[in-house]
């Protein structure tokens, strides 16, 4: 059964041991995403290590994803544990003192935050459960209207969707997390709270200026300001990640689908593979079966010709992490079957864009019926392109280097093998061979001969 859609999954406390990892993996996994919001160092590092040796000892490619927390703004603590009381129309102080909070005050420890904001401007904590208005800036404090809330408490994280904060996209922690993390050579890194091409371009500085490993760069869109920008940050962008979570709290939960489909289309047309995240699989943290409206979530981002379904806390602390991956494989290979959503109609090949020869192999594998395309990646760009174009049929990708292998794990319907020697000889009925005995595309029968199985 063919699924094209790849799988992106967060490891965490539940998923990080070697024999569930390995389980993972083999359930569906392509990309493992490590998330540094959390743990950091070595401790990342050994779960980079077992996903490399697992991947060294079956040949199977598995990229991984380094997921940097970003500038992710907390409100201070409060003097004891509990929960003030705050109703709407009350005023309540932001300010830079680091003194325990009460009913009326909390410390806002960023003096970044303080001088971006203006009046008028929303400040929503708790994931949106409460929202004031800033009537008021001084030098190191701002004075609020609660408007929406009825409880405050310590730390909470807040949003300030009508804001453009004058701050760097990487952090003093993310730039320590990103040193260590680029000694052990990963394969994509994810940027949290991006706002334009500029934090972007800042990353990937950052990222030449200690290393020749070829990184590749995903933006996490989760801020107005970044869809405000979204055709230039996937300009300067390798991918994008759609986070639905933070930016159904800052651009309103309403407008998430619209956004999702436009930029989905977005980088299609611009050859940027794209991750679909959040709460895809949420259910399944506390339940061992997911809930029709999630299985109906995944298949329609399969619809929409995502690159990669992502899981978050469902792989990192339910109980059955390998359970998950494979019930969101079973949904997308449904999906990914599904020939009226997935069937193209060619009949007017004659009128495709000039020189766009990764469509014009699309369109010659589909109308002659072949079971698969197979490409000689000396980079990711030759298969990322045709996997752009959505073709029906599985893409081969051979590459001489890990890390191609290892980043086209993410192009949906690309299944990639790094094999210096088939790559150098070029030897295309070969590695067609190889791919299709994998695949189960092609079966030996009778001991020796082989014969064709069109996949679904």
């Amino acid at each position: 059964m063919k699924r094209f859609t790849k799988i992106t999954s967060s490891i965490g406390p539940n998923s990080e041991g070697r024999e569930v990892l390995q389980q993972m993996i083999e359930a569906g996994v392509n990309v493992c995403r490590l998330n540094f919001s959390h743990d950091v160092g070595d401790a990342q590092g050994k779960k980079i290590d077992i996903i490399r040796e697992y991947s060294a000892k079956t040949g199977r490619p598995v990229a991984v994803l380094v997921d940097l927390q970003g500038p992710k703004h907390r409100i201070g603590n409060f003097e004891t544990e509990d929960r003030f009381p705050i109703v709407p129309g009350q005023k309540f102080v932001f300010d830079s003192d680091p003194t325990p909070g009460n009913s009326n005050r909390v410390q806002l420890p960023d003096m970044d935050v303080i001088k971006s904001l203006k009046p008028g401007d929303r400040v929503l904590l708790n994931d949106g459960k409460i929202e004031m208005k800033v009537e008021k800036v001084n030098s190191d404090s701002i004075e609020a209207t609660v408007v929406r809330g009825t409880e405050i408490w310590s730390r909470r994280g807040f949003n300030l969707p009508d804001t453009e904060v004058a701050t760097s996209v990487l952090t003093a922690k993310d730039r320590a997390d990103l040193e260590y993390a680029l000694t052990k050579n990963p394969d994509y890194v994810a940027i949290s709270f991006v706002q334009k091409p500029e934090d972007v371009i800042e990353t990937r500085e950052f990222i030449t200026a200690r290393t020749s490993h070829p990184v590749k760069i995903i933006a996490k869109i989760e801020r107005p300001q970044a869809v405000e920008k979204i055709e230039s940050i996937i300009d300067v962008a390798d991918g994008i990640m759609i986070a639905r979570g933070d930016l159904a709290v800052e651009v309103s939960f309403e407008k998430v689908p619209a956004i999702s489909r436009r930029i989905i289309r977005l980088c299609r047309e611009r050859n940027k593979p794209v991750i679909m995240a959040t709460q895809m699989l949420g259910s399944m943290v506390n339940s061992d079966f997911p809930t029709r409206a999630e299985i109906s979530d995944i298949a329609t981002a399969a619809y929409l010709h995502v690159d990669s379904t992502m899981t978050s806390e469902e792989t990192t602390i339910s109980a059955n992490p390998p359970f998950v991956v494979e019930t969101m494989a079973k949904v997308l290979q449904n999906a990914d079957q599904d020939s009226i959503e997935n069937g193209q109609d060619w009949s007017d090949a004659e009128d495709l864009p000039e020189n766009d020869w990764a469509l014009s192999v699309t369109v010659m594998a589909e109308l002659n019926n072949a079971a698969a395309i197979v490409v000689f990646s000396e980079s990711t760009v030759p298969a990322t392109l045709i996997a752009c174009r959505r073709p029906d049929v599985p893409v081969f990708a051979i590459a001489r280097e890990d890390v191609v292998a290892n980043q086209l794990c993410l192009s949906r319907g690309v299944h990639s093998k790094c094999d210096a020697e088939m790559f150098a000889s070029k030897d295309a009925i070969a590695a067609a061979k190889w791919f299709g005995l994998e695949s189960g595309i092609l079966v030996i029968v009778d001991g020796e001969k082989i014969s064709l199985r069109k996949l679904g």
